[in-house]
């Protein structure tokens, strides 16, 4: 069978500091578009949009200390999760033209392990169940506690807001601008936002926010927030560890100096990777399913057309010019 086109994104080098456009290339190879002979666990994907997400400039160290079960290397594509369809399967539970969510590659077609994959059900994919089992596995809600998220606006915690108000929470949300503080007030249903670019005294602020103090924090960014947020915890709080962004790019992190709070409050803070959720995919679908059909679940993307864009579109994550979940949309064939 004749061989195709496969454009990629390629690491160049390892990344030190903030990462650069310069950091990865774009690069034209090429692909047969048949599934090895005798594979039964290999599945051929077209793909069709994929993630931009900031867990990805931690596998651009070196000697990442993060195991998704994929590792990047200089002149390899970059792995991320993405949606993609079927172009043939050596494994029966899939068949040509399905649509997928799972780990692929920033490429055009990639051949992936049909373990990576998932059947797509209408807008499901890996920030939802970040969202889902973050929040409801280790954060346990009950109605009428009080939940703060960091990087509300972003892919996950979007989500992260509006499953807190269907659980009968309030909440209250942290982003980087004013455009992105009225998108979660105005469009998410946040009851409260905040400009945390604009607070002098975060601690202030989440007083001001939280005056008899916070039951959940669903972290993303770490550093001074999350020593603020210690500070501002109710006795036996929670603190799902979804991701720490504010760090991932300093040669020394940030220490935090407030972590005696959770002896004296009892606090049970956890850090988590998505993988760990996968088995209730199935209990997120009841979830989330009815809600998406009633227009109860309202989701922000920012969305970049070719392949061409994603190094761009990766590194505008860390200075906070996406809007929503940054995703890249490969052009169609």
């Amino acid at each position: 069978m004749a061989q195709v086109r496969n454009k990629q994104v390629l690491l160049k080098n390892y990344v030190t500091g903030f990462p650069k456009e310069s950091d990865m290339e774009i690069v034209e190879g090429s692909i047969t578009l048949k599934v090895p002979e005798g594979s039964s666990d290999v599945v051929l994907l077209k793909n069709l949009y994929l993630s931009c997400d900031p867990y990805m400039r931690i596998l651009m160290y070196k000697d990442t200390p993060l195991s998704l079960g994929f590792q990047y290397s200089p002149g390899s594509p970059l792995t991320a999760f993405g949606v993609s369809k079927v172009v043939e399967s050596g494994d029966p539970k899939y068949k040509k033209d399905d649509l997928v969510w799972g780990v692929t590659k920033w490429e055009e077609y990639s051949l992936v392990p049909s373990a990576k994959i998932h059947l797509l059900f209408e807008h499901t994919g890996m920030p939802g169940m970040t969202a889902y089992g973050g929040f409801f596995e280790l954060g346990c809600p009950k109605k009428g506690e009080k939940v703060f998220v960091s990087a509300a606006s972003g892919a996950v915690g979007q989500l992260v807001g509006q499953f807190a108000k269907l659980t009968g929470c309030y909440v209250v949300g942290s982003a980087g601008s004013q455009e992105k503080v009225d998108i979660l007030k105005n469009k998410l249903g946040f009851d409260e936002a905040f400009n945390y670019k604009e607070e002098s005294n975060l601690d202030a602020a989440l007083k001001r926010y939280f005056p008899e103090g916070i039951d959940i924090y669903f972290e993303n960014v770490g550093g001074k927030t999350l020593d603020a947020v210690l500070l501002n915890m109710r006795s036996h709080g929670r603190i799902p560890v979804c991701g720490m962004i504010s760090q991932y790019n300093l040669s020394q992190p940030e220490g935090v100096t407030n972590l005696a709070n959770l002896i004296y409050k009892e606090i049970k803070m956890q850090g988590f990777i998505v993988s760990q959720f996968y088995p209730l995919y199935p209990k997120f679908l009841e979830f989330i399913l009815p809600h998406i059909r009633e227009g109860k679940i309202a989701y922000v993307e920012d969305i970049v057309e070719g392949l061409e864009g994603g190094p761009a579109a990766l590194v505008s994550l860390f200075s906070g010019q996406n809007l929503g979940k940054k995703i890249v949309a490969i052009a169609p064939e």
